[in-house]
């Protein structure tokens, strides 16, 4: 474990694997840490074959501290993976994420284009059903508790509770917002995951796609995946200009199937606990 300030915010991140591996940053998803079940096993398995890998806790999850300055979650995580890329010092990355860690890496890589040599995302949000539950799950909640009780009764819900367990900076950093602002910047992030017809992601116009020319692994959603629906996989594998678009390692209804694990880290249970799945397709083609 260790800890860095990054434009401002406190980030708590682990490197593992060899130094001088290639940096690898992966990235989970939801508002989940980086400890979360499958992830560091997944992380371990890339240092186990010569990466460097990063494994890291966004703004908003985990031990690091969270801003409510930036226009949108999605961009204050992305920008903060920048700053902690280039604190840190690394060079030549390759950016894996899946469901929200697929979204931030490609804004990261976006924002850092020369910096990044490959990306591999699965689990893409999208589709008009997904994202509005997204706005709900990021940010419903909060406007909802702030309306009717100020910060006190935000920082009280349950979603925060692990966090400030984590790091007890974060109630102080709540208890500090006007509620009014908060609600007015809670209700900004909820419209950045508007769907729109133009683009198959939210905080990704579809011209930034052209700036990922960097090689990009997408794995198809399933079907069944109204969360990360299958259009969406389809629609960013022909937007981006050299990508390779690939079946993942499990069936059809995986996300239905995950969605029902109980999250118990003790036990190593998650909705992330069968990422290690998908190691073997990623090391081929990032090696490839």
């Amino acid at each position: 474990m260790a800890r860095i300030a990054v434009d401002g915010l406190e980030l708590d991140y682990e490197l593992i694997g060899p130094e001088g591996g290639q940096p690898l940053v992966l990235t989970p998803g939801g508002r989940y840490p980086r400890d979360t079940a499958g992830v560091p096993e997944l992380g371990r398995i890339f240092a186990d074959n010569g990466y460097r890998v990063l494994l890291w806790d966004r703004p908003g999850c985990g031990a690091s501290d969270i801003a409510f300055t930036a226009p949108s979650e999605s961009v204050m995580n992305a920008e903060a993976l920048v700053g902690l890329v280039r604190a840190l010092d690394l060079r030549n990355v390759v950016l894996v994420g899946g469901s929200a860690g697929s979204r931030i890496s490609l804004m990261a890589g976006i924002r850092m284009p020369e910096n990044v040599d490959r990306i591999a995302i699965w689990w893409l949000s999208g589709g008009a059903i997904g994202l509005a539950g997204l706005a709900w799950f990021y940010c419903g909640d909060q406007v909802a508790a702030a309306s009717k009780g100020g910060m006190a009764a935000v920082a009280e819900l349950p979603s925060w509770a692990e966090q400030i367990g984590r790091n007890p900076r974060i109630r102080d950093i709540l208890l500090a917002q006007d509620p009014d602002v908060f609600i007015a910047t809670m209700q900004q992030w909820a419209a950045a995951f508007t769907y729109r017809d133009d683009t198959p992601m939210p905080g990704i116009a579809v011209e930034d796609f052209a700036r990922l020319t960097m090689p990009v692994l997408v794995f198809r959603s399933g079907k069944s995946d109204m969360a990360h629906t299958r259009r969406t996989s389809e629609w960013v594998n022909e937007l981006l200009p050299n990508s390779t678009f690939r079946e993942p390692p499990w069936g059809d209804q995986e996300w239905n199937y995950v969605s029902t694990f109980p999250n118990d880290l003790a036990a190593r249970r998650g909705r992330f606990e069968r990422w290690p799945l998908i190691a073997p397709p990623v090391l081929e083609f990032l090696k490839g």
